[in-house]
């Protein structure tokens, strides 16, 4: 099997997004990628349990979970240091104020969007915000 060019093969991947099928077509979408689920979550409890203990390199973070915003779940992975995304139906307008201007992932996804914005995201990774 090709290994992706962008060496996403090492890289494990938080998804934590309400919506099953959304969900598993962003599992699918990753696989294909090259990446490997570290988790995926629908709820914003066990999301805040897997961004404070979990073992992955980003999160893709699902702006709006059944009503409560991800907000708390970003804080924890930003103070881990480590790069999230957001996925959102609502434009950057959607996204906590605090978190604006973040890489962001437009629904409905497209596979080639998503490379893209995981890409940028890891390049922007070592730079503080």
């Amino acid at each position: 099997m090709d290994m992706p060019a962008n060496g996403a093969g090492t890289k494990n991947i938080l998804v934590v997004e309400d919506e099953i099928m959304i969900r598993m077509l962003l599992e699918d979408m990753l696989g294909d990628l090259g990446y490997t689920i570290a988790g995926a979550v629908g709820r914003i409890d066990d999301a805040m349990k897997l961004a404070e203990t979990g073992e992955f390199d980003i999160a893709i973070l699902d702006v709006n979970l059944n009503g409560q915003t991800v907000g708390p779940v970003a804080e924890i992975i930003e103070g881990r240091g480590l790069p999230f995304v957001f996925a959102t139906g609502y434009g950057e307008r959607g996204l906590p104020e605090k978190f604006a201007g973040r890489p962001t992932l437009q629904k409905p996804f497209q596979q080639e969007n998503l490379s893209k914005i995981l890409s940028q995201a890891f390049a922007g990774a070592g730079t503080p915000a």
